[in-house]
């Protein structure tokens, strides 16, 4: 966010920058949804719904799983939130106690780790990489355990930053090692529907029990609506449906009349894919000849994490350097790994084509 402030500033003193620091998608929300909410404006009234969410919704998001992942949930497990954001606080609320222990991955998206922190929990970030091909596996998880008891485990796939994605079985292997440790497991599952390489599992798939998050922010491409979804255990559909009526009411009926229209639009959402799979495709090739010589794995959603050591030791100078000469904004890799980040940086290619192009000139301009 502090790179994407100090982009603003250039601009608005009349540079031009190739903005590719942020992780939201560049293309406009889809037409079915515009205009359910053109509708639902001309309609005029918008007031409390369930606070677990328009039950037309929760519906559909109960059918998304079926056709998409063979697997039956019925609405009752089904809580639309505001964003993931709002899925993570109310799961970690309702699933922990203070001071319980839960591990995540290093690199892994900072806002988990401060999250729990604000909630009075406590993240056990466990290193991975290229051993493991940069997830997390049973065997790293239980050790995590052995050293002291963990409460849950949160892990992403396809991750951010990296876009790796874990296999089916290697995600049913973790699941079952949680279950097997009585590990509370989540599954951040929010860039599903954005893979180019491998097969999507969702953990529910391995373990009913598991808490799944979604959203409508990514594949959807409507960051800006704050609507998304989680899959709840029975167990903690009603604790957590309780924390929701005292700290949000509900999720905005405008958004979620919005996210029901979304589930039309896969035609124009594939087409926005394709925009993304273009880009990687142009990036693969050209940062490693530029010199970006680490790329993990993109499998998914729209990141490439790079290695910077052979420019640099410090990723937030590098990237504030790169603003500046290059006119290229990333994001440095110290929020997501405190202990490595500064070998690395992100880069989104959620932008166009066009962007991708001419950030790649400038940097091979930049570094010669």
């Amino acid at each position: 966010m502090d790179v994407m402030e100090d982009a603003s500033r250039r601009e608005a003193a009349g540079d031009t920058v190739v903005h590719m620091e942020i992780g939201q998608p560049g293309a406009r929300a889809p037409s079915t949804v515009v205009a359910a909410a053109q509708a639902a404006l001309a309609e005029g009234r918008f007031g409390y719904t369930e606070a677990r969410g328009m039950r037309p919704l929760r519906e559909r998001i109960a059918r998304h799983y079926r056709k998409t992942y063979g697997v039956d949930i019925p609405e009752s497990r089904v809580m639309v939130t505001t964003g993931s954001s709002g899925a993570f606080n109310l799961a970690f609320l309702g699933a922990f106690d203070p001071g319980d222990r839960i591990a995540l991955t290093a690199p892994g998206y900072p806002a988990y780790r401060n999250i729990l922190r604000a909630l009075g929990l406590e993240p056990v970030e466990i290193p991975v990489g290229p051993d493991t091909r940069w997830i997390l596996t049973p065997e790293l998880l239980e050790k995590a355990h052995r050293e002291a008891p963990i409460r849950g485990v949160l892990v992403a796939s396809p991750g951010n930053p990296t876009g790796t994605m874990m296999q089916p079985d290697a995600l049913k292997a973790l699941c079952e090692t949680a279950r097997d440790l009585g590990i509370t497991f989540i599954s951040d599952e929010i860039y599903h529907g954005l893979v180019y390489e491998g097969e999507t599992a969702s953990a529910l798939q391995y373990w009913d029990d598991a808490i799944v998050v979604n959203s409508f922010s990514k594949y959807y491409c409507m960051t800006g609506w704050r609507i998304g979804w989680m899959i709840l255990p029975e167990s903690l559909v009603r604790p957590v449906e309780r924390i929701a009526q005292s700290l949000v009411i509900c999720p905005p009926d405008i958004s979620q009349r919005a996210g029901l229209a979304a589930f039309d639009a896969t035609e124009e959402l594939e087409v926005v894919k394709a925009g993304y799979a273009r880009n990687r495709a142009l990036l693969l090739d050209r940062l490693p000849r530029i010199g970006f010589n680490e790329l993990l794995p993109v499998d998914g959603a729209f990141y490439v994490y790079a290695g910077v050591r052979s420019f640099t030791n410090d990723s937030m100078d590098f990237a504030k350097r790169m603003l500046a000469e290059a006119g290229v904004a990333t994001t440095p890799g110290a929020d997501f790994d405190h202990e490595r980040g500064n070998g690395y940086i992100r880069f989104s290619f959620a932008g166009s084509h066009e962007d991708m192009e001419l950030a790649t000139t400038r940097l091979k301009d930049w570094l010669g």
